[in-house]
């Protein structure tokens, strides 16, 4: 638990904030923890740690609702504009097109309604914003869900880290462990929808192994 603190309580609130409008819609963002961060830097704000201590929690919620709103749309201006050609682009250490092709996948079976559910779901929240651009959704369209997603997903984690985690703390427990539990239970519907079928758990099983011999054989060379 102390490490975690120490290493988001030196990244201060406006280091926060930046990474929560990364990965909301940049390429990169996938890369980081949003629940966990949210759920930790609502802790922090409420034990009144560090630059935390110095910003109201709700002036932060609302800047953080802000910055994933924004992340958001920069994502689908981005998939509007570049459009198909993402599509084409050579994977790299960073950057795997299947975790595109898997997010359209998402975005189809769910629809529209797949901008607000995403946001619970590490990776493909990334991802969606830019593929609801690569889709031609409208402007008017995807508004409303991005406004509802992000509000939702950083309102929530960030007043759920303020006073359960302060709940957890008093009753002894690991605020650590709790936030690991956060991430496990946003992580859940990604879960079912990979492993709910024999076909799938294969197929996941198939590019896990494939994605670690990239991995490693770039790192022998």
């Amino acid at each position: 638990m102390e490490a975690l603190l120490n290493f988001i309580t030196g990244l201060g609130v406006i280091a926060v904030l930046f990474v929560i409008y990364a990965e909301s819609g940049l390429l990169i963002g996938f890369l980081f923890p949003g629940d966990s961060l949210l759920f930790t830097a609502g802790f922090l704000v409420q034990q009144g740690i560090g630059s935390f201590g110095s910003i109201s929690i709700h002036l932060f919620a609302f800047l953080l609702f802000l910055c994933a709103l924004l992340g958001q749309q920069t994502g689908y201006f981005f998939g509007k504009k570049v459009g198909r050609k993402l599509f084409d682009r050579p994977n790299s250490r960073f950057f795997r097109k299947e975790n595109l092709v898997r997010t359209e996948q998402f975005y189809e079976k769910y629809g529209p309604i797949a901008i607000v559910l995403a946001c619970f779901v590490p990776i493909v929240r990334t991802f969606v914003p830019i593929v609801a651009g690569v889709s031609k959704m409208t402007y008017r369209q995807f508004l409303p869900y991005n406004i509802v997603g992000a509000f939702l997903w950083t309102y929530g984690f960030t007043y759920l880290g303020y006073y359960a985690g302060k709940v957890l703390h008093d009753m002894g427990i690991n605020v650590e462990i709790a936030a690991l539990i956060i991430i496990f239970l946003s992580i859940t519907p990604m879960l079912w929808h990979a492993l709910h079928t024999k076909e799938r758990r294969a197929n996941l099983w198939a590019g896990t192994k494939r994605e670690l011999r990239i991995v490693f054989g770039k790192a022998r060379r």
